[in-house]
């Protein structure tokens, strides 16, 4: 049985389908909430309700158990998230019970660059969860991945919104010089799922990204063409685009970018092209090649409906 936390979010779902798919048992933890789950469709899964911080719901949901995915993470929250609460001290809460548990093998998705010295919290907040795990006595892996994109994401979904709220121009931190290696959110569910079955992957940390690295102005243009709303891209200065998105954020809790965004995007991104290809004999979908999940979206209606919508809590 494979306990899966996050299943519910943007990697989760793919991940608990292509899991499924392998023959694998799955159990999902979701958190007490009174709105409904956004549970993976057509996917038969048990379910375990118990927040990250319930010690006895995660004995309990871990019953049975011999392999942990952790996904769950509080950095899709942006300016409201906790990571103290939801990274850190959730991950270790899990680890421990998962050690009471006698799992046998724990994943976990962490960042490109997260340190525990990191001055960006979301990085900072991953190196010390990762610390949590190796130190564990777990037979562990560790997957760093680059910048996720794909159906339901944040990263091309939000800026293809801010292209068409933009009134003609839109404003790159950096002037869009950051490098970025954009991963297809599929690629990394069948890396997760092979690494179950590679021994070589045990108690190993990877860094992994898409086959390409790219400009954020690259990326940007790309997702232009593919939406057909052209704007002039300009420099932003790092404190105006951190004063305008916390302004931003505060008045519409799910505007379509966060601080996180900032920090991500305040240094290159990357990691050896090869890595997927050499760990796990893949080769990453080009960017270019998987947006076909912007294209025929009314992005202005979606922009502000999303404005609009009171986020999940």
């Amino acid at each position: 049985m494979i306990l899966l936390t996050g299943a519910t979010g943007f990697i989760g779902r793919s991940l608990t389908r292509h899991l499924v798919e392998s023959g694998q048992r799955v159990r999902i933890l979701l958190r007490p909430s009174p709105r409904t789950p956004n549970l993976p469709v057509g996917v038969p899964v048990e379910v375990a309700v118990a927040s990250l911080a319930d010690a006895r719901g995660l004995r309990a949901a871990l019953r049975g158990v011999r392999v942990v995915y952790h996904l769950a993470s509080g950095e899709a929250e942006g300016g409201r998230a906790n990571l103290q609460s939801v990274d850190i001290e959730g991950t270790r809460n899990l680890v421990e019970a998962a050690v009471d548990a006698g799992v046998e093998r724990f994943f976990y998705l962490s960042h490109l660059d997260a340190d525990r010295a990191s001055a960006f919290p979301v990085l900072k907040a991953k190196g010390i969860a990762e610390e949590f795990i190796r130190k564990s006595g777990l037979a562990y892996t560790i997957l760093r991945g680059a910048i996720l994109f794909g159906p339901g994401d944040t990263f091309t979904s939000g800026l293809a919104m801010l292209l068409a709220m933009s009134p003609g121009l839109l404003p790159l931190p950096g002037g869009g010089k950051t490098l970025v290696q954009p991963l297809w959110v599929e690629d990394l569910a069948v890396c997760l799922t092979w690494a179950l079955d590679n021994p070589a992957t045990l108690n190993q940390t990877f860094e992994i990204g898409g086959s390409e690295a790219l400009t954020l102005r690259q990326v940007v243009e790309a997702i232009m063409e593919v939406t057909r709303r052209p704007r002039l891209l300009i420099p932003g200065g790092a404190p105006l685009m951190r004063a305008l998105t916390v302004t931003m954020e505060a008045a519409f809790p799910s505007f379509p970018a966060s601080v996180f965004w900032l920090d991500y995007l305040a240094v290159d991104r990357t990691c050896p092209v090869d890595a997927i290809p050499r760990l796990f004999g893949l080769m990453p979908a080009r960017f270019t090649s998987r947006l076909d999940h912007l294209r025929g979206v009314k992005w202005g209606r979606e922009a502000f409906r999303r404005l609009f919508t009171r986020p999940q809590q």
